[in-house]
């Protein structure tokens, strides 16, 4: 599947176009994007250019790394998974904390794909790691994502992502004592110019808009309901951080100490809202946060 970036380096300097890819491309490694490089299936402005070109503010990069050499096929695999809805035409699925969405390079088997692969006769074509993936959560992100067992229904369920008609809600607990009671954080998100794996506030970027509650008060934390208006990669951990106030057990965004030993960030997907693809009617799916979650929140001191 091609994409096309046009280079926009912060700090100005000049980088390796195999460095540069490494860092906007998390699924792949150095050694996989130069070869991809070396057979052409990378093009800055219109034509090949080696590894160790470098590139400059403007560049228009276009890969096209779908046919990399040794690529496995994704196989059905009998993880358990916790079905929340089921027709002809979709489902909704309860991901654990822990689990990858979709196989890429270097990690091809335990993901919620493989899973899917082995529990359901169809799913949407689209991208061959990807089928029947209509949207994403992290890594150790929990809770509901829609999932399409036909071209059609996928073509329906991207399209209500893309017009914001489908509601997505989360649950996290965040460091701190959020003084506000609700609002909204509006910023442009891009790539961090110190760490490209990263996103960050930025002045240039996609824009991404995310609607809080405070919904309980906890001793040194706060407990917030979060809504996307827009789905970036990270949106809500990276406005949280933001906000001053990082979900608790992040490890990216959130603080280098944590006081508590957890996994993963204390992000639960808790609600999902959309029209059914199969009869137009709206349906509204709901799961709770996870024990470790609530074992945790039993622990703290309300304020």
């Amino acid at each position: 599947m091609r994409q096309t970036f046009i280079v926009s380096l912060e700090d100005k300097k000049e980088q390796r176009l195999d460095v540069y890819l490494t860092e906007l491309l998390e699924d792949w490694t150095r050694s996989q994007i130069k070869r991809q490089i070396d057979m052409q299936k990378a093009l800055v402005n219109g034509k090949p250019c080696k590894a160790g070109y470098l590139v400059k503010n403007g560049d228009e990069i276009s890969v096209d790394f779908s046919q990399e050499v040794g690529l496995e096929d994704v196989l059905p695999e009998n993880i358990p998974l916790n079905i929340v809805f089921e027709d002809e035409n979709y489902a909704v699925i309860n991901k654990p904390q822990g689990m990858v969405v979709h196989p890429a390079p270097g990690n091809y088997t335990h993901t919620l794909v493989n899973a899917l692969l082995y529990h359901f006769t169809s799913l949407s074509n689209g991208d061959k790691f990807r089928p029947g993936i209509v949207h994403r959560i992290d890594k150790d992100t929990s809770g509901l994502l829609v999932v399409a067992k036909n071209d059609k229904a996928h073509l329906n369920l991207a399209n209500q992502i893309a017009e914001h008609s489908c509601r997505r809600t989360y649950v996290a607990l965040l460091e701190g004592n959020v003084k506000e009671d609700s609002g909204t954080i509006s910023t442009y998100l891009n790539r961090d110019k110190w760490d490209r794996k990263k996103y960050a506030v930025s002045g240039t970027g996609k824009w991404a808009v995310t609607h809080f509650k405070v919904l309980e008060r906890y001793e040194g934390y706060t407990l917030c309901q979060f809504e996307l208006e827009t789905g970036r990669t990270h949106q809500i951990r990276v406005h949280a951080s933001f906000m001053g106030h990082p979900i608790v057990g992040d490890p990216v965004y959130g603080y280098k100490k944590q006081k508590f030993n957890l996994n993963g960030q204390l992000l639960h997907a808790k609600k999902l809202s959309f029209v059914s693809p199969t009869d137009n009617r709206p349906c509204e799916f709901e799961c709770e946060i996870p024990d470790y979650f609530a074992n945790l929140l039993k622990k703290l001191k309300k304020k």
